[in-house]
C-alpha cells in the first residue's frame, strides 16, 4: 500500500498525530537526541551514581548552550563613605531559565575637583553621576550587551568603551559650543589662569617691590577633562561581566583574570605584597601637618598575608599606646580617616615618622630591614595657587624647590623612607627631576596618573599609582599591566564598595607584585586583605603557590625611563 493510500485511510485527528510522530523524529535525529541519550545510558551504567538523576542533570547540561547575558540590573547603592555609588547584577539564560550570575562595584570619583567642593555640591554632583550610570546599564547598555557571550571580555569591553566614547564626544561638543557663546565679545579681555590672577593693588604693589629670592614663575595648572556623568557604568559593568565569565567557567576570578592575560595557562602564582596604610597626616587630619596624606608600610617579601595584618596590628597597637601616654611624638588625638587608618594630629612631618620609629624599637621591629615606609604626600592638593606655594601645614608654604629640600632632608634623616608618592603637582617637572636627581636610587617617585593615563611621563618617575574607577575597564587593566608589569601597584581609592573584594582577585591575577589596599580599621578594607589571605591559603593546597624574589629597596629600583614629549608613551603604572 502507497503512502498516499495509508494516510487516506486514516482519520484526520491520526493523520495529524501520524504528521506530529514524523516530524518528532526528524527533530530528534537533527539534534542526535537518540544518540545522546544512548551514551547517557551508557555512562550512567558505566558509573553507577548514588545520585541518578543528578549525574543524568549534570551530563547534559554540560551539552547545553553556553549562558548569554539576557539583561543587566544597575542599582543605587552606597559606598564606605557614605556616598551613592552604583552596583550592576548580570543576569544570562541558562539552560533556558534566566538566572542572576553576579554582581560588582567600583569606586566612584568626580576627579580632581572634588576636594575642593563642600559637601553639599559633592552629593548633589554624585547623585547626578549614579542616576545617570543606573539610567544608561538598565538602558542602552542592557540591549548593547543582550546576547553577548560573558565569557567574551575584549567584546563586551570594546561595546562599553565605543559607548562610552560617542557619550563623552557628544557631551564635550555641547561643553564646546557653550564655553564659545560664552566668550566675551571685547578682543582685549584675556582670560587668565588661576596662577596668574591678580588683584589691582597686587598688580600696582609689585612694581614698586624687588624680590631678594628670584623665584620662577608658578607652571599654570594643566587642564582637567571633567569627569563624564554615569562613566562608573562602565567599570562596573566591566567587572560584573569578568566575574560572571569566571562563574560560568568555574573558576575563581583571580584565574580568570589571568587566563584573559596570558596566551599560556599559568601553572604557578604569586601573592602581591600588601602596602598598609599605617597612619594620615593629611589636608583632612585634625593636626596642623597636611603633607603626609598617608604613610605606609611596606613589608618584607615572604610574609603570609596574616602574618603582615597581624604585624601592622601590633605596631598600630604600640603607635596608640605612645600617643596615649603623651611621649615626645607629642600627638594630641587620632581619628579614623577614609584610607582605613588613623589620621593623627601633628605639626611637622618628622613627628609622624619618630613616633613610627619608637613603636618599632618597643616592639623590636628593624625598621629599613624588616619593614620600609612609603609616604603619600598628596601635593597637588595643597597647591595654594593665589600665592604660588605648597601649604605643607597650616600656615606654613613651601615653594617647589623649597619642597625639594624639604623631602631630601626627610629622606637623608629617615633612610626607611623608600618611595614618595605625589610629592609634586605634575605641572612642576623641573623639581621631579631635581628631587629624582637628589635622593638617587635611594628613594623612588611615584605619579597618581588616575587622571592623566596618557599623559608623557613625568621625569624621574619610577612608577604610577591608577585606581580602578569610573570608565576603567578589565581589558583597560590588562593591556597597562601587559606594558608596564615591572612596576605596577594595584590601589584603592578613599571611599571603596563596602562588600566587594574583586580588587584583590584582579591584583593576583594580574601578576601584580604589590598592591595598596589601605588601612586595617575599615570593614571594606578588611573584606579585601581577608580575601587576599584566602586566596593565598588557597594556592598554597593546591601547591601553586610560589614566593617571588626579594625585592631590595626602594619599591621599585627600575630606572625611569626618558621623558618623551608624545603622549602615547605611557610610564610605568602602579595601581
Amino acid at each position: 500500500m502507497s503512502y498516499q493510500g495509508f494516510i487516506s485511510r486514516l482519520s484526520k485527528e491520526e493523520q495529524d498525530f501520524y504528521d506530529i510522530k514524523n516530524a518528532a523524529a526528524e527533530f530528534y535525529k537533527v539534534q542526535r537526541i537518540p544518540q545522546e541519550m544512548e551514551r547517557a545510558l551508557n555512562e550512567l551504567f558505566l558509573h553507577k551514581p548514588e545520585d541518578v538523576h543528578g549525574y543524568l542533570a549534570n551530563y547534559f547540561a554540560n551539552l547545553s548552550a553556553p549562558p548569554r547575558i539576557s539583561r543587566l540590573q544597575g542599582r543605587e547603592v552606597y559606598d564606605a563613605g557614605g556616598q551613592l555609588s552604583i552596583e550592576t547584577e548580570v543576569f544570562c539564560i541558562v539552560c533556558n531559565k534566566e538566572q542572576s550570575m553576579s554582581s560588582a562595584a567600583i569606586s566612584s570619583h568626580l576627579g580632581p575637583k572634588e576636594t575642593s567642593l563642600d559637601w553639599k555640591a559633592t552629593i548633589q554632583e554624585t547623585a547626578q553621576h549614579v542616576t545617570t550610570a543606573v539610567q544608561w546599564i538598565n538602558g542602552p547598555l542592557s540591549s548593547m550587551l543582550k546576547i553577548q557571550n560573558p565569557c567574551d571580555q575584549s567584546e563586551v569591553d570594546r561595546i562599553l568603551s565605543n559607548f562610552f566614547m560617542a557619550c563623552y564626544l557628544k557631551e564635550k561638543d555641547i561643553r564646546n559650543k557653550e564655553e564659545e557663546s560664552n566668550l566675551p565679545n571685547d578682543p582685549e579681555v584675556v582670560l587668565l589662569s588661576p596662577t596668574h590672577v591678580q588683584s589691582k593693588d597686587q598688580r600696582s604693589g609689585d612694581k614698586g617691590k624687588k624680590s631678594n629670592t628670584a623665584e620662577k614663575p608658578l607652571p599654570s595648572a594643566e587642564p582637567t577633562e571633567p569627569v563624564l556623568p554615569g562613566s562608573l557604568a562602565i567599570g562596573s559593568v566591566s567587572l560584573a561581566v569578568a566575574k560572571t565569565g569566571a562563574q560560568v567557567q568555574g573558576i575563581p576570578l583571580y584565574k580568570y583574570i589571568a587566563a584573559l592575560k596570558n596566551t599560556k595557562a599559568l601553572a604557578q602564582f604569586h601573592i602581591p605584597v600588601p602596602l598598609v596604610t599605617l597612619l594620615s597626616c593629611g589636608k583632612n587630619s585634625p593636626g596642623k601637618l597636611n603633607l603626609l596624606e598617608e604613610v605606609i608600610l611596606i613589608p618584607k617579601v615572604g610574609q603570609r598575608v596574616k602574618q603582615i595584618i597581624t604585624m601592622t596590628l601590633e605596631l598600630q597597637k604600640e603607635m596608640m599606646k605612645i600617643i596615649n601616654t603623651s611621649t615626645k611624638t607629642g600627638a594630641t588625638q587620632a581619628i579614623l580617616c577614609d584610607s582605613g587608618a588613623p589620621a593623627m594630629s601633628y605639626e611637622r612631618p618628622e613627628q609622624p615618622l619618630d613616633l613610627i620609629i619608637e613603636a618599632c624599637t618597643n616592639l623590636g621591629l628593624s625598621l629599613g630591614e624588616e619593614i620600609h615606609l612609603a609616604v603619600n604626600c598628596a601635593a597637588p592638593e595643597l597647591m595654594d595657587y593665589s600665592k604660588g606655594k605648597y601649604e605643607v601645614a597650616s600656615g606654613a608654604l613651601k615653594s617647589p624647590d623649597e619642597l625639594v629640600d624639604m623631602y631630601q632632608t626627610l629622606i637623608s634623616k629617615y633612610p626607611a623612607v623608600v618611595a614618595l608618592i605625589d610629592p609634586f603637582r605634575r605641572e612642576d617637572k623641573h623639581q621631579w627631576e631635581k628631587l629624582s636627581n637628589g635622593i638617587g636610587d635611594s628613594c623612588s617617585l611615584l605619579s597618581d596618573i588616575t587622571y592623566k593615563s596618557k599623559a608623557p611621563p613625568l621625569p624621574g618617575v619610577r612608577g604610577h599609582i591608577l585606581k580602578y574607577i569610573n570608565e576603567t575597564t578589565v581589558s583597560d587593566l590588562i593591556h597597562i599591566t601587559s606594558q608596564h608589569h615591572a612596576s605596577v601597584l594595584l590601589g584603592t581609592t578613599c571611599r571603596e564598595p563596602c562588600s566587594d573584594y574583586s580588587l584583590s582577585d584582579i591584583a593576583v591575577g594580574l601578576g601584580l607584585d604589590y598592591v595598596k589596599l589601605g588601612g586595617l580599621s575599615s570593614a571594606e578594607r578588611i573584606t579585601k586583605y581577608n580575601r587576599l589571605s584566602s586566596i593565598e591559603e588557597e594556592l598554597a593546597q593546591q601547591g601553586i603557590l610560589v614566593s617571588k624574589e626579594k625585592h631590595l629597596a626602594p619599591l621599585f629600583t627600575e630606572k625611569p625611563p626618558e621623558q618623551s614629549t608624545t603622549a602615547e608613551s605611557t610610564p610605568s603604572v602602579c595601581f
